[in-house]
């Protein structure tokens, strides 16, 4: 009669771990970052984990052309997101041993 109550149990606990395990992750993955750049290298990028712009370093030789440099920049922080984003999916797949779960994925600031 009451034998589901223990499946349960074992659900809720494994649902707790899975909490503690993702917010370890998530304060690991916000000490990490990640370089993008473009331009052969005239402009880098530094995104942290959590997607924040943290640095942007631009050659000096960039300077001259300001629609290039604006472009640059956009170019070496959307490669610094997307390495981000990528380490943040592989870890989330190591987490939940692949599984799909609805809603974490936002809970690392990506859209699932």
């Amino acid at each position: 009669m009451f034998g589901g109550l223990g499946n349960l149990a074992e659900m809720m606990k494994q649902a707790k771990s899975l909490q503690e395990n993702l917010q370890k992750m998530q304060e690991e993955l916000a000490s990490r970052t990640y370089d993008g750049d473009a331009g052969a290298g005239m402009v880098r990028a530094e995104v942290n984990g959590r997607m924040e712009l943290v640095r942007v370093k631009i050659d000096p030789k960039a300077a001259g052309d300001v629609e290039l440099l604006e472009d640059l920049i956009v170019a070496a922080v959307a490669a610094a997101n997307r390495k981000a984003s990528e380490a943040a999916k592989n870890e989330m797949v190591r987490l939940t041993g692949g599984l799909n779960i609805p809603g974490l994925s936002g809970l690392l600031g990506q859209a699932t």
